[in-house]
């Protein structure tokens, strides 16, 4: 296969050496569903873990930061700002994460990695206030997580 001059045998990581270093931004987004006492929990911070939005929001940001390291192909790049939000409903709550950088290459997965560790953490944290009589999560999902906008330059 030949990418942009270069000829490359297998799998391996996209030649950047020559572009350019620009602002990159992307905010990426996805949710997990959750009983409603669950959530009540949650923000009368009566989770015996911890203040569970407090410890997602770190988790995320450590995350974007260490994504080259958990997807194989993605470059090491320097993070300029980690913003994390959350939106709370009856029985969701929404994740959202702004990732911005200065360099030559997007920062799509570092958004989409903080979003999902951010969703993990949460539900390891409520994983007593889910479980069913036999142990099981018969309500608790993570959907929807996706990039909602991008941009460079």
């Amino acid at each position: 296969m030949v990418v942009k001059g270069f000829r490359r045998t297998g799998a391996g990581m996209v030649d950047i050496t020559r572009k350019k270093n620009v602002f990159r931004m992307s905010r990426a987004e996805g949710v997990i569903h959750l009983k409603q006492t669950t959530i009540n929990a949650i923000v009368k911070k009566k989770v015996p873990k911890g203040d569970v939005l407090e410890i997602a929001k770190a988790a995320a940001i450590n995350a974007v930061k260490k994504t080259s390291e958990l997807i194989f192909f993605c470059h090491p790049i320097s993070i300029t700002n980690v913003n994390v939000s959350f939106k709370l409903s009856r029985s969701r709550i929404s994740a959202i994460i702004d990732v911005r950088s200065v360099g030559k290459t997007g920062v799509e997965m570092e958004a989409l990695v903080g979003v999902a560790s951010a969703l993990l953490t949460i539900w390891d944290m409520v994983k007593g206030f889910e479980k069913d009589e036999a142990g099981q999560y018969p309500t608790t999902a993570i959907t929807d997580v996706k990039v909602i906008r991008k941009s460079k330059g």
